[in-house]
């Protein structure tokens, strides 16, 4: 959903809002997963400029808009989770992160959202949210 929300150029927090519900009625979801994926989608788009501030300066020599939309958006929601959701730990947040770029994006996209990740994980425990 943030896939389709990116490449339209709509991540924001109600486009992200209506682009959920219809995403909610055409796949069904559990009541947990559905508040999740919602909490998810909504935390991003309203956190997009804090969030991609920090992929910027963790993805030494690339630029965010070069860097592949499924890969942006794996790293969108990993940074939201780091910097939002301080409960969970850092390392469940990145072995998820770097399980769906195995799934869902190219040979190389684990490692990369693994180490932009790290980076930002690392400044987590050092400096906070």
């Amino acid at each position: 959903m943030l896939f389709a929300a990116d490449v339209s150029r709509q991540i924001d927090p109600l486009a992200v809002e209506t682009m959920f519900e219809a995403f909610a009625k055409a796949f069904p979801l559990s009541a947990r997963a559905r508040k999740w994926a919602g909490e998810l989608a909504s935390g991003v788009a309203c956190n997009l400029k804090p969030i991609d501030e920090r992929i910027a300066l963790a993805s030494i020599h690339w630029k965010l808009h070069r860097l592949a939309t499924v890969d942006r958006n794996i790293l969108r929601i990993g940074v939201y989770e780091l910097l939002f959701e301080p409960e969970t730990p850092a390392e469940v947040i990145l072995d998820e992160a770097v399980e769906i770029a195995r799934r869902f994006s190219g040979e190389h996209s684990p490692a990369f959202v693994n180490g932009v990740l790290n980076v930002i994980a690392s400044q987590r425990e050092r400096l906070g949210p």
